[in-house]
């Protein structure tokens, strides 16, 4: 019998893998390049490859018309002007997004700084709610705050990736630790899929697409990428790209000829 979960986990996802456009910066930074107009982006990225997108709630009741592809209601945030940057604090409730039809939830942990204690608890009781809801939990775990000194450092990124698991997320977002070996061990040790961070604009669309190739050949189940996607001058092309390696297991060389 295939349960309410299931079904929403095959709309934000693709033969379980995942190609995501994470769209909720307008929040914590306002209109930035490539997000004035955030359904415009969506629906020229959607027929390309992409699986899902993660936007807040205000942004789905703005759009337009449906879209062809999953959505990611996100719920915690913060913003650039606070006093207090890194504490993501609750903005919805999982009985919300079944309202609004989406397909999942997103919530934002940073793990490493004072206000780690409040974002478990939510994580947790958000969590228990998607489980009552069958909601996917998609949890963005980063190694940010006070007692980090390195966050892509495999010990730590493979600890907060292991939190996100346990706290009862069903995808777990992450930091790639820059190399194969160590970003598998990572793999290997987390119990639900895990899916990479973007980070800053990449110097280079290659760059992109060879930590995209490795992070998957070491286990990944895909990818979230925002400014590498949307601040990108063709976004579309850079989608179809990131689709040849992940759904197509193409090179990075070969995925590079999508976008040139």
């Amino acid at each position: 019998m295939v349960s309410g979960n299931q079904i929403r986990l095959n709309r934000i996802l693709r033969k379980g893998r995942m190609l995501c456009i994470p769209m909720d910066h307008g929040i914590s930074n306002g209109p930035i390049e490539g997000l004035e107009k955030p359904a415009e982006m969506i629906y020229k990225c959607e027929g390309h490859g992409l699986t899902s997108v993660i936007i807040n709630k205000g942004i789905i009741k703005s759009l337009p018309k449906p879209t062809k592809i999953g959505i990611l209601v996100h719920f915690s945030s913060s913003t650039s002007l606070s006093l207090s940057p890194n504490r993501k604090m609750l903005t919805g409730t999982v009985k919300e997004a079944v309202a609004m039809g989406a397909d999942g939830v997103s919530l934002h942990i940073n793990i490493g700084g004072k206000e780690e204690p409040e974002m478990l608890e939510q994580l947790g009781m958000t969590a228990d709610q998607c489980h009552k809801w069958g909601m996917p939990l998609l949890a963005m775990m980063y190694p940010r705050g006070e007692n980090i000194k390195n966050p892509h450092d495999p010990e730590i990124v493979g600890h907060v990736a292991r939190i996100g698991a346990e706290c009862g997320a069903d995808i777990v977002k992450t930091l790639y630790t820059g190399d194969v070996d160590s970003f598998s061990k990572i793999v290997k040790t987390t119990p639900v899929p895990i899916v990479i961070a973007g980070g800053p604009k990449a110097k280079t669309d290659l760059d992109i697409l060879q930590m995209t190739e490795d992070a998957m050949t070491a286990g990944a189940k895909g990818v979230t990428y925002g400014r590498n996607i949307f601040a990108h001058k063709t976004p579309e092309k850079m989608v179809e790209a990131l689709a040849e390696i992940i759904f197509r297991k193409g090179t990075a060389k070969e995925a590079m000829k999508k976008i040139e």
